[in-house]
């Protein structure tokens, strides 16, 4: 699990290409190093990747076919910078809201607004399936980082960044037409699926209450 809160940013140094496959290599900054080992769990753009090899400061991880399908991980760079934060552990502060590290899907940046010590960011969501889930005032994980939803509108929605946000993380680089990883909240999710569940239920016992009667009726 994660909280939402980027521990740092740090580039991606070098990237093993195969067939829906590949490996990258992040320095890490070295206030993220201590501790860290075999099979931990650090959190790239979002992404729950585990640690693979440890080489210094330079840390591999491994991505797959379905990482790279369903994230902005696929297209980094050799040189293109990560938000990370590793995993939670039991006396950490929740500072953001708790996250599992599962990307859902991407959302691509539609408009920005920036002034004076704020910056308003737009996003279209990739699959408004789950537009649904993004609720005005509620939680979203953009590229790992925790944020509030402002408003929402058909296949868009926005968030309003302060300085410190876009100081450290890379929301504050990013420009038009660029693609974040999109981690919806669960317990919003759960909410949401739950309601529909319950309403379908009922429209389907109305509807064979009504079949019924009309039966009944002939």
């Amino acid at each position: 699990m994660f909280t939402g809160i980027v521990q740092g940013t740090a580039p991606v140094v070098a990237i093993d290409e195969k067939p829906n496959f590949r490996t990258h290599v992040v320095q890490l900054p070295a206030e993220m190093l201590p501790g860290l080992a075999l099979g931990a769990s650090v959190a790239h753009n979002g992404c729950c990747l585990t640690v693979t090899s440890i080489d210094g400061d330079r840390v591999s991880f491994d991505l797959i076919k379905e990482t790279l399908r369903l994230t902005n991980l696929g297209a980094l760079q050799v040189g293109d910078r990560v938000n990370l934060e590793r995993a939670a552990r039991f006396s950490d502060e929740i500072g953001g809201h708790l996250m599992s590290g599962h990307i859902i899907c991407t959302a691509e940046i539609s408009k920005i607004v920036t002034s004076e010590h704020n910056r308003q960011v737009w996003f279209r969501i990739a699959n408004a399936e789950y537009m649904k889930y993004i609720l005005h005032k509620g939680y979203i994980g953009i590229d790992g980082i925790s944020l509030t939803l402002g408003e929402v509108v058909k296949d868009r929605f926005c968030v309003h960044l302060i300085p410190e946000t876009l100081e450290r993380t890379t929301l504050g680089k990013k420009r038009l037409g660029d693609v974040v990883n999109i981690e919806i909240d669960p317990q919003t999710q759960a909410i949401v699926d739950t309601v529909e569940r319950v309403l379908a239920s009922r429209e389907a016992a109305m509807a064979a209450a009504k079949a019924i009667s009309d039966n009944l009726a002939e």
